[in-house]
């Protein structure tokens, strides 16, 4: 795992220790910041069952000003805090430990809204709490994204899960893996 573009560029990251993250290959992740490039600069962002990372360290390389990283997995949060601490960035970094869904649960404010949000749940997520991640994005859309954000949705390529409110813009396939980019209505037009 490495970061493959901006100001740390060929920085290695800490790969999980174990199975319970999926880091993204450097293909797909070319890919899909080819596609997010023109909204990386100056954006806030939030990387959702962050794991180690890597999708919030390359939008940070990219000239992203903050990143919040949501994980619960103990061993994957030494990780992160290690990457970040590697590319002497943590004064732009926030580090949620714990459960992403009790955070959102919040009510929104202003402030914390993001341009970007990386909503990438273990696969077994979508099977088993399908409900969950619905309110999540239902949360997403009462102001925790930006008025013209975008969410980047990985899961299985077999699976698909009713992303109301917001709409899926864009999608893609990599090997069994899709990548759907959500925005509300009103930011599709």
């Amino acid at each position: 795992m490495r970061i493959i573009a901006g100001e740390h560029r060929g920085r290695k990251l800490l790969a999980p220790e174990s199975d319970i993250t999926r880091p993204v290959t450097d293909r797909v992740k070319q890919s899909l910041f080819d596609i997010l490039a023109p909204l990386v600069p100056g954006s806030r962002v939030y990387d959702c069952f962050a794991g180690t990372g890597s999708m919030g360290l390359e939008c940070l390389s990219r000239g992203a000003s903050e990143i919040t990283f949501f994980e619960e997995d103990r061993s994957a949060l030494v990780r992160l805090k290690k990457n970040i601490e590697a590319i002497d960035r943590q004064n732009q970094c926030r580090v949620i430990a714990g459960d992403l869904f009790k955070w959102f649960g919040r009510p929104p404010a202003q402030e914390n809204s993001a341009d970007l949000i990386f909503l990438d749940p273990p696969y077994r997520f979508l099977r088993e709490r399908p409900d969950d991640l619905r309110d999540l994005i239902l949360k997403f859309s009462e102001g925790y994204l930006s008025k013209e954000g975008t969410v980047i949705f990985r899961h299985d390529a077999a699976d698909s899960l009713d992303v109301n409110p917001l709409e899926c813009f864009d999608q893609r396939e990599y090997g069994g893996m899709t990548l759907e980019f959500l925005r509300r209505p009103s930011a599709t037009k």
